[in-house]
């Protein structure tokens, strides 16, 4: 019991250590002026997902930016191609304004973070026809509960997702099982749901989807998944190709992590990316 508490202490200290701001791909690289913003980490080991932005603590601004438009011709690449609005904190009505600025429709990248958007700016993004050719999303820390992630899930625009991020939400077992469990994930490679709250029913729905055979990354540090829902996921008949797994400060002890090491039978898997201590 004494060992199970003291393992349980040390997880949530690192995951509390590695879950600082960050996202699954390099947004500087499109946004003019490269440098001037932070860009984005990756995993340890080169991995796509990200949990530490780029080092240090990152402070933004107090509010949103005084002329969103221009704030949002700003951040976009050159080529219209990609976006980096991180911690803008445009709420709402900006989102509303990225999703009728026609400059970006050819967009691939968005990198949304803290910008306050709750489920009604997800619905307005999963329903704009400027993001039809959107691949990669980060939404992370956007007070998204269920009801964003079945905007994501029915969108009839974001049919092209390789990457999405909904890293700090509150997308629950609720919306994980319906982004799953869309056509919208068959394209899927790499998806963040790290702290949100996700139990052993969340995971068992992403375990047993046939959405995901393109799924590579996983990330789902930081929620309420037992050693059960774990060994579902590392035994799915359906993750043919998921290569990386990251679960570290879920409710296991250490000797429960010792057994999934041994449980892996996913093809792409190797013990070194299951990330469990």
């Amino acid at each position: 019991m004494i060992r199970k508490a003291r393992h349980i202490a040390v997880v949530f200290f690192l995951g509390m250590l590695i879950s600082q701001p960050g996202w699954a791909y390099d947004a500087s690289k499109h946004q003019k002026g490269a440098g001037k913003h932070e860009g984005a980490g990756k995993h340890g080991g080169g991995h796509g997902g990200g949990h530490g932005g780029g080092g240090g603590h990152h402070y933004g601004p107090s509010g949103p930016p005084a002329d969103v438009p221009a704030h949002i011709k700003e951040r976009t690449s050159a080529d219209g191609t990609g976006i980096n609005l991180n911690r803008s904190q445009i709420g709402v009505a900006g989102i509303t304004i990225l999703a009728n600025t026609p400059e970006l429709a050819n967009v691939q990248t968005l990198a949304l973070q803290g910008n306050k958007m709750g489920d009604e700016g997800v619905q307005i993004l999963a329903s704009s026809e400027t993001f039809k050719h959107a691949e990669k999303i980060s939404l992370w820390g956007n007070e998204i509960t269920e009801k964003g992630a079945q905007s994501i899930a029915h969108s009839t625009t974001l049919t092209h997702l390789k990457n999405l991020i909904l890293s700090r939400n509150k997308v629950g077992d609720t919306g994980t099982i319906a982004i799953v469990n869309s056509d919208n994930a068959r394209s899927l490679e790499v998806l963040n749901l790290d702290n949100n709250k996700i139990t052993d029913k969340g995971a068992k729905a992403i375990a047993s989807s046939d959405k995901l055979g393109n799924l590579k990354e996983l990330d789902l540090l930081a929620n309420e998944i037992s050693a059960e829902g774990i060994k579902a996921l590392i035994q799915s008949p359906t993750l043919k190709n998921l290569e990386y797994l990251q679960v570290l400060g879920n409710p296991y002890d250490i000797d429960a992590a010792h057994e999934l090491m041994k449980s892996i039978t996913l093809p792409k898997l190797k013990p070194e990316n299951l990330v469990l201590y």
